[in-house]
């Protein structure tokens, strides 16, 4: 490993990269990313951690009997704000949604 290698993106990143593609992941170099509808990855801006056209495409797939309201529901629950919760409070309450589903009506 030459010197300009010992960064965090030689470290951890790159290897993190490697690995997920090795399990089949689909993954994106985003440094130039373009944000909007159309842009790289469908988002507005670099805070934006849901990709909420991809979210509800595999909502879709994954629950064909569901109208689109409550899909539409479950994705408003999922990127509800969470900022006044402690992390592990938001990675609790998310990975419940996940684990036991979203109650749409």
């Amino acid at each position: 490993m030459s010197p300009g290698n010992y960064s965090e993106d030689g470290l951890v990143e790159q290897p993190a990269i490697r690995l997920f593609a090795d399990m089949g992941w689909e993954t994106i170099n985003a440094t130039e990313e373009v944000f909007g509808l159309n842009g790289t990855l469908g988002r507005d801006a670099k805070g934006d951690v849901i990709l909420a056209g991809r979210l509800k495409s595999a909502l879709q797939r994954l629950n064909p009997e569901f109208p689109e309201s409550a899909i539409d529901a479950a994705i408003e629950e999922i990127s509800r704000d969470r900022s006044a919760m402690t992390m592990e409070a938001a990675n609790r309450e998310l990975w419940s949604l996940m684990r036991d589903g979203v109650k749409v009506s």
